[in-house]
């Protein structure tokens, strides 16, 4: 599974999405959009969404910290 975290500094939501996805084991790609104008176009394209965190799991977006629908996407039990 390919996992993107669309993160920025300052942002604590951003921060438990990173731990929660590391205490599963879920490797993750972290890209701080304050630092790449590309990737953080790629991220508003792919969720319609100017604020943080997106994950994006295998083309399932998903915006914020949304327990739920992360287990879900991950297959997290």
């Amino acid at each position: 599974m390919k996992v993107t975290l669309y993160t920025a500094p300052g942002c604590p939501f951003c921060v438990i999405v990173k731990k929660y996805l590391e205490r599963n084991s879920v490797k993750f790609e972290e890209v701080d959009i304050s630092k790449d104008d590309k990737r953080k176009n790629e991220m508003e394209k792919k969720s319609n969404q100017t604020n943080v965190p997106v994950v994006d799991a295998n083309g399932t977006i998903i915006i914020g910290y949304n327990l739920k629908k992360l287990k879900e996407a991950m297959a997290i039990e």
